[in-house]
C-alpha cells in the first residue's frame, strides 16, 4: 500500500502525519488520506470482480516519505506550524543505519496504531461499498500485516484491525467475512510458526527479506562481493533470483508444516521475485504453497511453472 501514498496530494498529508507530535495530529492527517485509500481499494475490488484481494499494510521505513528538497521542507513546516529547523530535526531523527531492519512493517502499527486503524477502515468500507454494488461477488478482504517476528506483536496489530473492522461492519449493518494474516519475512517467524498461526489466518512468505535475513547480507549491497562467490563456486546462483532451498526453503517448509498443524485450513503463498522463477515455483508447490505473487512481467512464467508442477504431481 505504500505506493498509494506518493502522489503529491497524498504525500503532503502523509508527511503531516509523520511530523505530528500528537495522536490527534496524526489522526487528522490520516483522515485526509482515508478517502484516497478507500477509493483505491474500491477500484481494486472492482477490477478483481470477486476474486481474492490481499492487501499488505504499510511496510517501508518512514524516512522514505519525508521531503529532501528545501522548498518541500519549507512547505511542510508551514503546514505544521513548525520552523524549518524543527522539521529538519524530525527528518534527521528518522534516519536509520539499517532501515530494512528498522522501524517498518508491523513495528509502525505498534508505534502508531492509528495507521492500522485508517487502513483497516479503508479496506472494510471499500469492500462493503463494492459488495453492495455487486451482490453476486464473493468479496472476502485479506489483510496482511508485514514483518511479524513475534506472535505478541502480531496479536497487538491484529486486535486493532479486528476491533476496527468489526465496528465498521456493525455500523453498516451488513455481513462481511475478512481474514487477517501475516508476511513471513523474519527467520524467527518461521521458527515460531506454530505460535504465529494461532493469530494468522494465512501466511505469505516475503522471500526477498527472508533471504536477506537468513543469509545476513543486504540485497542492495551484496553485488559488491557475490561475483567472487560465483567465480569460486561458493554459490551457484544468485540467492535473490533463485530460492535457496537448503536454507530459506527449509525455514519455509518448517513454517508451513507447523502452521498447518495449528490451522489446517490455512492458505500460504510466496511474494517476491522468487515467485517468478520456475525452479522456485516448483519447490513452493512441493512444500504446499497455494499461490505466488510476483512482478507483472513474471506472471506468465509463474503460471506456466505452477501448471507444470501440478501436472508433474499427477504422474
Amino acid at each position: 500500500t505504500e505506493h498509494m501514498f506518493f502522489e503529491a496530494d497524498r504525500i503532503a498529508a502523509f508527511r503531516e502525519m509523520i511530523c505530528s507530535d500528537t495522536v490527534e495530529g496524526r489522526e487528522a492527517a490520516l483522515a485526509k488520506i482515508l478517502p484516497y485509500q478507500q477509493g483505491d481499494f474500491e477500484k481494486l475490488y472492482e477490477a478483481l470482480e470477486g476474486n481474492p484481494v490481499c492487501i499488505r499494510f504499510l511496510d517501508p521505513p518512514l524516512h522514505e516519505f519525508v521531503p529532501t528538497e528545501e522548498a518541500d521542507i519549507e512547505a511542510l513546516a508551514k503546514a505544521q506550524g513548525k520552523t524549518v529547523a524543527e522539521i529538519k530535526n524530525i527528518i534527521s531523527s528518522l534516519h536509520e543505519f539499517n532501515p530494512m531492519m528498522g522501524h517498518r512493517g508491523c513495528r509502525l502499527a505498534v508505534t502508531y496504531p492509528e495507521i492500522a486503524k485508517m487502513q483497516t477502515t479503508a479496506v472494510i468500507r471499500a469492500a462493503i461499498n463494492v459488495k453492495k454494488a455487486h451482490a453476486d461477488w464473493n468479496i472476502v478482504p485479506e489483510i496482511m500485516i508485514p514483518l511479524t517476528g513475534e506472535v505478541k506483536e502480531l496479536k497487538f496489530v491484529k486486535d486493532i484491525v479486528v476491533a476496527t473492522a468489526d465496528a465498521e461492519i456493525a455500523a453498516a449493518g451488513v455481513e462481511l467475512k475478512y481474514e487477517v494474516g501475516t508476511m513471513m519475512e523474519i527467520p524467527r517467524a518461521c521458527l515460531t510458526a506454530d505460535e504465529i498461526a494461532k493469530e494468522a489466518e494465512f501466511f505469505c512468505f516475503g522471500t526477498n527479506d527472508l533471504t536477506q535475513m537468513t543469509f545476513g547480507f543486504s540485497r542492495d549491497d551484496a553485488g559488491k562481493f557475490l561475483e567472487a562467490y560465483y567465480d569460486t563456486k561458493i554459490y551457484e546462483n544468485d540467492p535473490f533470483a533463485k530460492l535457496d532451498q537448503n536454507g530459506v526453503g527449509k525455514l519455509m517448509d518448517m513454517a508451513v508444516t507447523m502452521g498447518k498443524k495449528v490451522r489446517p485450513e490455512m492458505h500460504c503463498g510466496i511474494c517476491g521475485e522468487h515467485g517468478g522463477d520456475p525452479v522456485s515455483v516448483e519447490f513452493c508447490h512441493k512444500i504446499g504453497l497455494d499461490y505466488v505473487s510476483c512482478s507483472p512481467f513474471r506472471v506468465p512464467v509463474a503460471r506456466l511453472a505452477a501448471a507444470q508442477a501440478a501436472i508433474a504431481d499427477m504422474k
